[in-house]
């Protein structure tokens, strides 16, 4: 299994792929804001989602896992 982490720390705006969803390198896969500033969040890895670990509304840190893939 391999995991998309949080490239920075802030509060979950959008979370844009669900679970069995396809996702590829350089993909979007969620928004971050920090700062007062919209962040995409792009996949470091490809695969499909296993498990969806962040929601709207949620705050998280840098390197906290937001995806796991298989």
């Amino acid at each position: 299994m391999t995991e998309i982490v949080a490239t920075m720390a802030g509060t979950i705006l959008d979370v844009l792929m669900d679970k069995g969803d396809q996702v590829e390198v350089g993909k979007t896969v969620v928004i971050l804001e920090s700062m007062k500033m919209e962040i995409p969040i792009e996949a470091q890895h490809a695969g499909t989602i296993a498990e969806v670990k962040v929601a709207d509304g949620n705050f998280v840190n840098e390197g906290d896992v937001l995806f796991i893939l298989k």
